[in-house]
């Protein structure tokens, strides 16, 4: 079993700064991508961004700029940092990655979320 555990969000003012964390764990052999999604109350969820294994990354064009994602592969660990928060941003945040696990499976896996709000 894969689990992806999140955290970071808080509430925080415009203009400010947030690093989100997340930290998977269990029986994995290798992960691919990780990335960040988020989804704002009556909006579907979204692609933030991501990184591969050999670190290339993609960024919406709203995290263009003002959001950096890295990775610790040591740690099985992807971080997000935001700058520049604005009040569209307020979102619950969801991590993911596709991890290889025993008998070759390949698994895409979601954390629980982690709630970002940016007050205006």
């Amino acid at each position: 079993q894969v689990q992806l555990v999140e955290s970071g969000g808080d509430l925080v003012q415009a203009g400010g700064s947030l690093r989100l964390s997340c930290a998977a764990s269990g029986s994995i052999f290798s992960i691919s991508a990780m990335g960040w999604y988020r989804q704002a109350p009556g909006k579907q969820r979204e692609l933030v961004a991501t990184t591969t294994s050999g670190s290339s990354t993609i960024y919406s064009d709203s995290a263009k700029g003002r959001f950096t994602i890295s990775r610790d592969n040591a740690k099985n660990t992807v971080y997000l940092q935001m700058n520049s928060l604005e009040p569209e941003d307020t979102a619950v945040y969801y991590c993911n990655a596709g991890v290889v696990v025993s008998g070759n499976r390949y698994l895409v896996v979601w954390g629980q979320g982690t709630l970002v709000t940016v007050s205006s």
